[in-house]
């Protein structure tokens, strides 16, 4: 007899839609709802409303704003991932080089995508952050990290001392295997686990085990970190 709820459709993916501005949540939401396998969980106008929100609705997946009144985002995201580790956030921004929208990936954000994606991009986006991958678009990695160097309040350095002490003229690197270094200038370009198992020609359940090898013997978060750290240490240079 078939079991009726190995049949069942899995739950939704929930998203949280923080965001000052009524049109651009209005809008997100009309994306999100129209997607089968998304709902909308809430929303909220501002940073304090957003971690209320995020409390009682436990969102799988939360697009940030970043410039908000009475609390930022990249606050927000902050506390938000102290408290709620299982939650992913997207960063929101409207420009390619606002660097206080990078500043959302220390705080713990998954990545983050342009105000003006596509919808394929935000839906892409969503759900792969809420299956463990990072979203961080091609288009906009190189910029990013151009200014990741000097142009973050203070975060640049930070990060810079934290790897520094562990590093060792990229000793690290020796940890990981001929296939796994491939694997990591994948990541560090900004492709998907699936478009890395296209371009090596192996399975994507074979490249999801080699990301999380990578980030176990580096050290590393997620997936986000190892991309700024690849860049960091000029590995695609």
């Amino acid at each position: 007899m078939t079991d009726p709820e190995a049949e069942a459709d899995p739950a939704p993916i929930s998203v949280l839609i923080v965001d000052d501005q009524d049109l651009v949540r209005l809008g997100l939401a009309m994306v999100v709802g129209a997607e089968p396998g998304l709902r909308v969980a809430g929303e909220a106008a501002d940073g304090r409303a957003a971690i209320e929100q995020a409390r009682r609705l436990r969102p799988d997946v939360i697009l940030m704003d970043v410039r908000m009144p009475r609390q930022d985002g990249i606050e927000t995201t902050r506390q938000l991932i102290a408290e709620l580790p299982d939650s992913r956030v997207i960063i929101l921004t409207t420009f390619d080089l606002d660097e206080y929208a990078f500043g959302g990936l220390h705080a713990g954000a998954s990545g983050f995508l342009l105000k003006d994606s596509t919808k394929i991009e935000i839906i892409n986006g969503i759900r792969a952050v809420a299956s463990g991958e990072a979203c961080v678009s091609p288009r906009i990695t190189r910029r990013m990290l151009d200014l990741f160097g000097s142009q973050f309040p203070g975060a640049a350095e930070a990060v810079r001392a934290e790897r520094v002490r562990q590093l060792e003229d990229l000793g690290e690197l020796e940890q990981l295997t001929g296939r796994e270094r491939d694997v990591l200038l994948a990541v560090a370009r900004g492709l998907s686990n699936q478009e890395i198992a296209d371009e090596l020609q192996i399975s994507e359940s074979t490249i999801k085990t080699h990301v999380g090898r990578i980030l176990l013997k580096l050290g590393f978060r997620d997936r986000v970190q190892a991309v700024v750290w690849a860049h960091q240490n000029r590995l695609l240079d």
